[in-house]
């Protein structure tokens, strides 16, 4: 299994943990190129996860994605080894968020 992979994995057991909606986009002649390894969606919050190991980044064209993203007001992350408790720390932080709404509608 190639350590992207393994980062990919810890990516989707944090995501089922939180019982988030998630699908890894598949690139074909019809798709865009660039988009993020997963695409999800926790709470009504849109994420675009890039997955690189060690000290990769991402190329100029996942950029341009994820900062098209971000623009949109979607949560654009890249995460690898040692960044993947970022993932956790997001959801969590909108799940908070989510509960002040909700108990401030009450």
């Amino acid at each position: 299994m190639t350590p992207e992979k393994k980062v990919k994995q810890k990516v989707v057991a944090t995501l089922k943990k939180f019982g988030a909606y998630y699908f890894y986009p598949v690139m074909s002649g019809y798709g865009n190129s660039g988009v993020p390894d997963i695409v999800a969606c926790y709470q009504g919050r849109f994420l675009g996860i890039e997955c690189k190991a060690g000290k990769n980044v991402p190329t100029a064209l996942q950029e341009r994605n994820l900062d098209a993203i971000k623009k949109a007001k979607g949560i654009a992350i890249v995460v690898n080894e040692s960044t993947i408790q970022s993932i956790e720390k997001i959801l969590t932080e909108i799940g908070e968020s989510n509960a002040e709404i909700q108990n401030s509608n009450q």
